[in-house]
C-alpha cells in the first residue's frame, strides 16, 4: 500500500489531544522516520530498524480512529525501545517487548487521554499486552466504537445467524453458528467453511442481512 511521510506539524490531527508533544519528543529522541498508510487489512502498523541510515522506520495505518492510532503507533516504538537494547537476540513479541510496551502504555494511561472503556480494557492487559491489537478481541471491539462507521459494515458477531457477507474482492460467505471464540462462516461458491474472529468487520448491506 502507498505510505507517505507525515508532516511532524500534521501528526497531531491523527492523535489524541495532549498526546502530540510526548510522541514527538520519542519520533525526535529514536529518529524515527514515520509514514502514514492507507488501510492495511493485514496489519495496522509496522517497524523496521535502522539499516546503514540514522533513521528507523514506522508506520501507521491512516484510517485508523485516535485511539486505535496511539496505540498502534505504541506497539511499534516499543519494538524500536527493544531493538536498541536487545538487537536481534530476542523475541520479537516476548517479554522484552511486552514490558516496554506496557510501560509505554501505562505512562499515557497516567496522562488520561483515553476514553474510560478504552483505559479500563488497556489496564487489564497492561502486563501481558498482546502481539498486536487484532489479537486483543476486547480491546478491538471497543476501539471499534470510536470509528466513523461506514454504512452497511458490521463485525462478524453483529450479524444473524445466517447472514451474508462479502469480503473486499467479492468472496461471499453465511455466517454460521459459534466455536469457542470464532464463527464458522461458509463461502458460498465453493461451500468451504472458514472461521471468523468476531470482531472482523464485513460488508453486509441489507439485501444480506435479510437471508
Amino acid at each position: 500500500m502507498p505510505k507517505k511521510q507525515v508532516p511532524m506539524g500534521q501528526l497531531a490531527a491523527y492523535l489524541p489531544d495532549h498526546t502530540f508533544e510526548p510522541v514527538l519528543l520519542y519520533l525526535e529522541h529514536y529518529k524515527v522516520h514515520l509514514t502514514i498508510a492507507q488501510g492495511r487489512a493485514s496489519v495496522l502498523g509496522d517497524y523496521r530498524h535502522k539499516i546503514n541510515t540514522q533513521h528507523h522506520r514506522i508506520s501507521v495505518n491512516g484510517n485508523l480512529n485516535k485511539y486505535a492510532f496511539l496505540i498502534t503507533l505504541l506497539h511499534e516504538l516499543a519494538h524500536l525501545v527493544t531493538f536498541e537494547q536487545y538487537g536481534r537476540r530476542v523475541m520479537a513479541h516476548g517479554n522484552e517487548w511486552k514490558r516496554n510496551y506496557g510501560q509505554l502504555l501505562a505512562q499515557f494511561i497516567e496522562k488520561k487521554v483515553f476514553p474510560e472503556d478504552i483505559e479500563t480494557e488497556l489496564k487489564r492487559s497492561l502486563h501481558n499486552p498482546g502481539a498486536s491489537t487484532c489479537s486483543e478481541e476486547g480491546l478491538q471491539r471497543i476501539l471499534y466504537r470510536y470509528d466513523e462507521r461506514k454504512e452497511h459494515y458490521f463485525l462478524i458477531e453483529e450479524l444473524p445467524l445466517g447472514a451474508l457477507f462479502a469480503l473486499p474482492g467479492g468472496r461471499v460467505f453465511k455466517r454460521g453458528k459459534k466455536r469457542t471464540k470464532r464463527f464458522e462462516c461458509t463461502e458460498l461458491k465453493t461451500g468451504k467453511t472458514y472461521l471468523f474472529s468476531p470482531v472482523y468487520e464485513v460488508y453486509a448491506p441489507r439485501e444480506y442481512r435479510d437471508q
